[in-house]
């Protein structure tokens, strides 16, 4: 059975940030790549649960980033390259 559903990965990371209204991260080599997923739904799913885990944790993020965004659809390289 062939799967009719265009691709669109997503990918799931995290890690600690070094304010609570920042984005930047406090150590770039200590980020937790949870993986890259087939749609958004299961990314998000994965996002809750990572969120959900590390919950006691206030400068803890976890980001769904759209790969699918950053492709070129008409030659598959990526955009701006």
């Amino acid at each position: 059975m062939t799967d009719t559903h265009k691709q669109l990965p997503h990918l799931v990371f995290g890690g600690e940030l070094t304010t609570l209204d920042g984005s930047e991260f406090k150590d770039l080599s200590k980020l937790d790549i949870v993986g890259i997923f087939p749609d958004y739904a299961s990314a998000a799913a994965a996002w809750k649960a990572k969120a959900q885990q590390t919950v006691d944790n206030a400068l803890m993020r976890y980001f769904v980033v759209h790969l699918h965004r950053l492709l070129d659809p008409e030659t598959g390289k990526v955009q701006g390259s």
